[in-house]
């Protein structure tokens, strides 16, 4: 059998399909109905709908032909003035047979687009509206000409919500004969934070090793500490065990083979999470700062963190005399 990326497989084929965006879905189903779609630019994080949606309603609108009537150029292919003067242009001007009088050109990552080719799509926009419609699908809406945006309907689409996301990958676990504990659901939410496409990708890459799915199988496949063994190791540093937290950083390294700068990002995530006063995490966050600069600058990575374990011990003794005065 062919191998095939369950993001693809289990892409919404329609509107109604989508997880959460219902106010989106919602503004895209009256488009449907009306038989009329505006410019549009999909705007928000990666892995929460934005292409899907564009396709989703172009099937809607044009039936199972859709793939006739559409465009898709992402971040691929190449997207400078060229092109737009040329494949969009020729694309844009043609008027479609059939009882939708426009074709839809999708635009994907089109923040990536040059301020000239920008500006000669602004320009083709305005001379084809009439046969064909533009969704511009970008992270950053801000990158965009203003030009553009102006002629553009506005979507914002949002990390999916927590419910939704363990729900939908229940459901593909359980497709998939797959065996996804609770703890290793967790961890997906943890390292992917509501990117849904990336959720599925990182379920697919566990379950390839033939084994229940845990927090542990997680963090391995990902390249990233597990945060319990973080914030052990924290607590240990600011508890004065600075060799015993020493060997636990250094075993982190080994069994993850995470990067510095990684467990750096760890470390900061964890301390918001500790009971110590308010006081001492900003102080701790601005010693974390300064060992991240240092790492971003080339500094040996090994020195550094132990460094901020030794700081972070010096803390532990600075807040125990504290909280004795």
């Amino acid at each position: 059998m062919s191998f095939e990326l369950w993001a693809e497989k289990y892409r919404p084929k329609s509107l109604d399909e989508m997880v959460n965006q219902k106010d989106i879905v919602e503004r895209l189903k009256s488009f449907v109905k009306a038989k009329n779609v505006p410019h549009c630019i999909f705007a928000g994080p990666p892995g929460t709908g934005k292409t899907t949606a564009a396709l989703c309603l172009a099937r809607d609108l044009y039936g199972k032909n859709y793939r006739e009537y559409i465009m898709e150029l992402n971040a691929s292919d190449e997207r400078g003035i060229d092109v737009v003067r040329e494949t969009v242009k020729t694309f844009a001007r043609v008027k479609p047979m059939g009882e939708i009088p426009f074709k839809i050109l999708i635009l994907d990552e089109a923040d990536n687009m040059t301020s000239d080719a920008q500006q000669a799509l602004r320009r083709t926009m305005e001379r084809y509206t009439e046969t064909c419609r533009f969704i511009l699908c970008a992270n950053y809406s801000g990158k965009i000409i203003e030009p553009i945006q102006s002629r553009c309907a506005p979507f914002r689409f949002t990390y999916l919500p927590r419910e939704d996301h363990d729900a939908y990958l229940r459901k593909i676990a359980e497709n998939e004969g797959v065996i996804l504990l609770d703890d290793g659901l967790d961890a997906i939410y943890e390292v992917c934070g509501g990117d849904m496409r990336r959720a599925i990708n990182t379920l697919q890459a566990a379950a390839s090793l033939g084994k229940p799915i845990d927090a542990k199988t997680i963090y391995l496949i990902v390249g990233r500490a597990n945060p319990a063994d973080v914030r052990k190791m924290i607590e240990t540093a600011i508890e004065g065990k600075f060799i015993e937290a020493r060997k636990q950083l250094r075993d982190m390294l080994q069994i993850y083979g995470v990067a510095g700068s990684d467990i750096v990002r760890q470390i900061h995530s964890e301390i918001f999470r500790m009971n110590i006063p308010e006081t001492w995490k900003i102080r701790l966050v601005d010693i974390i700062g300064e060992i991240d600069y240092r790492l971003v600058e080339g500094a040996d990575e090994e020195v550094q963190l132990s460094a901020l374990l030794a700081r972070f011990v010096e803390a532990g003794y600075e807040i125990k005399k504290s909280a004795k005065a």
